[in-house]
């Protein structure tokens, strides 16, 4: 498409929020016009490459496991973690429309529309010095992210009134166009021509994701409490998720906020066939490793272990020196208890294999464990603890490890363990423990397992870096996704959903999130939107 067009509607970005809304927006009849910068095989954007796990509250899955769930009891986990201000009206107001609202408009609606969802639930973010999950709610789509943008992509192009719907692709959007203070379109470049290119419309949406996938705009916006900007970092966002459209709507007056507010990982590697700079991929650590520092020496003396407190794994790490940091564990460890977070890495999930994923999580993955070794540049292996750290040594020379230190907090660890369980004055062994309680975790988790043991060779390495991943701060809307101005009052025709409102409000998360709140804040956001821009009642 170049030139001029006309449209009653236009969403700027193609992934989940985006499409959400244009599917609820084809349902009153307007002409829907969806703009992309990716390629057409991309449409869904980065819900397309996510594992899919969604906080859900009140659902026959909690009930079939036991669990006793509620609104409330989601708000107040939500506002621990969250330390939302007096100023953050808006961010508070989207938490709580959340917390009530995402078993019926984001659960409910779902299934309706064909999406499942495996029947195990999972229990991440719990706190760690602040409450956080205090029950099970990590939903995971059976399918992952990649099932759910095939369903909701398929209903799209052949919903009832698809002649109203036009899509394009490798469109810059760069400008919103204003005629008397009002939004009346779009402006940017066909990339594929070279070109420009203007819509007019009556209503934009906003739906271009957050500005995660630009590391210079990560940097700018690094939380002040986390220190300065790791020299290394990895990019696991989209690539077009540069903050352009954050930039274009300050232009025309809108406030945006809390960029700060970003949502990292602490163990990133290096992808062996990037696709965009600084390409990482998103490991989900093991619990039963040693997390160490880049000289080799385990952090401590609280020792760090996922699964309880991720802003605060990213905050600790760093403010350590160097930027990475070290897992040490064994091929037991490895195959039983390392993933890689999305779908890409995830296929008997994705492809919905019940015999082949279950395997994998009762006997460990043998397809990833030999993917991460023999691909993976950050991944090393050796047959003996002095061995792993010459060559842990060797990844760095910038970087000496204690590799005699590294020896003993190993040999020490693993000396507690052979004290047996009422003698475990470790805490990551306290949390193993703890973990194990729960089903979701148990199998997935081993029971006092050391790290020197030859029956568990080779010892296993893995550098990691910080990864970045989502903004939750962003453009600043009220309860029926309009975008405010600085002033507080809605600018005419311009509305924002998704990551680019920081999930609502500027940032319905606050400073840290339960998980799995992504995905389905984009799924309520572009429904409220497409409710008010037809007219209907609102949250």
């Amino acid at each position: 498409m170049a030139g001029a067009a006309e449209t009653d509607i236009v969403i700027v970005g193609g992934g989940i929020a985006g499409i959400v809304a244009g599917l609820e927006l084809l349902d009153t009849g307007r002409q829907v016009w969806i703009v992309d910068r990716d390629e057409a095989s991309a449409f869904g954007g980065l819900a397309k490459e996510a594992f899919g796990g969604m906080a859900l509250c009140g659902t026959p899955l909690q009930r079939l496991n036991g669990i006793k769930d509620s609104p409330q009891l989601m708000f107040r986990d939500w506002l621990s973690i969250a330390d939302f201000s007096a100023e953050d009206h808006w961010p508070r107001y989207w938490a709580e429309a959340y917390c009530y609202r995402n078993y019926p408009d984001v659960y409910q609606w779902l299934k309706s529309l064909g999406v499942g969802y495996f029947p195990a639930v999972n229990w991440v973010e719990r706190g760690e010095f602040r409450p956080g999950n205090s029950v099970p709610r990590y939903h995971i789509i059976w399918g992952t992210g990649w099932q759910l943008v095939r369903l909701l992509e398929a209903r799209l192009r052949s919903h009832k009134n698809r002649a109203n719907l036009n899509l394009s692709f490798r469109h810059r959007v760069e400008r919103l166009v204003t005629t008397d203070r009002k939004i009346t379109g779009i402006e940017g470049v066909n990339e594929e021509t070279a070109e420009p290119f203007s819509i007019k419309a009556g209503v934009v949406v906003v739906a271009s994701g957050g500005i995660n996938g630009n590391l210079e705009k990560v940097r700018q916006h690094w939380p002040d409490t986390w220190g300065k900007a790791p020299a290394k970092l990895l990019n696991g966002s989209h690539r077009y998720a540069d903050g352009t459209l954050h930039t274009a709507a300050e232009q025309v007056g809108a406030s945006v906020t809390h960029l700060d507010w970003q949502w990292n990982y602490a163990a990133g590697i290096h992808h062996p066939e990037p696709r965009l700079p600084e390409h990482g991929l998103s490991l989900i650590p093991p619990r039963s490793a040693l997390w160490m520092d880049a000289r080799g020496r385990r952090v401590g003396p609280h020792p760090l272990i996922t699964g309880f407190d991720t802003h605060g794994l990213c905050q600790r790490i760093s403010h350590l020196p160097h930027g990475y940091t070290w897992q040490v564990m064994n091929r037991k460890i490895a195959h039983k208890e390392i993933s890689i977070s999305g779908s890409e890495h995830n296929t008997a999930f994705k492809y919905r294999r019940p015999v082949k994923f279950l395997k994998e999580i009762l006997l460990g993955n043998d397809n990833l464990y030999d993917y991460l070794v023999n691909q993976c540049l950050d991944v090393i292996t050796a047959d003996s603890l002095e061995e792993l750290g010459a060559k842990m040594n060797a990844m760095d020379p910038d970087v000496t490890v204690d590799v005699k230190g590294m020896i003993r907090d190993v040999q020490q660890y693993d000396q507690m363990i052979e004290l047996g369980t009422a003698f475990h004055n470790d805490d990551q062994l306290r949390r193993i423990e703890h973990l194990r309680h729960w089903k979701g975790d148990k199998v997935r988790t081993l029971k006092h397992q050391k790290i020197d043991d030859p029956d568990a060779y080779p010892l296993v390495a893995i550098r990691e870096f910080m990864i970045s991943r989502k903004s939750m701060g962003g453009l600043q809307t009220d309860s029926h996704c309009r975008v405010l101005d600085i002033a507080g009052e809605p600018i005419t025709n311009l509305y924002a959903v998704g990551e680019a409102a920081g999930f609502g409000g500027g940032g319905a998360n606050g400073k840290r999130s339960l998980e799995g709140t992504f995905l389905s804040l984009c799924v309520l956001t572009g429904r409220v939107a497409a409710g008010s821009i037809a007219g209907k009642n609102n949250p």
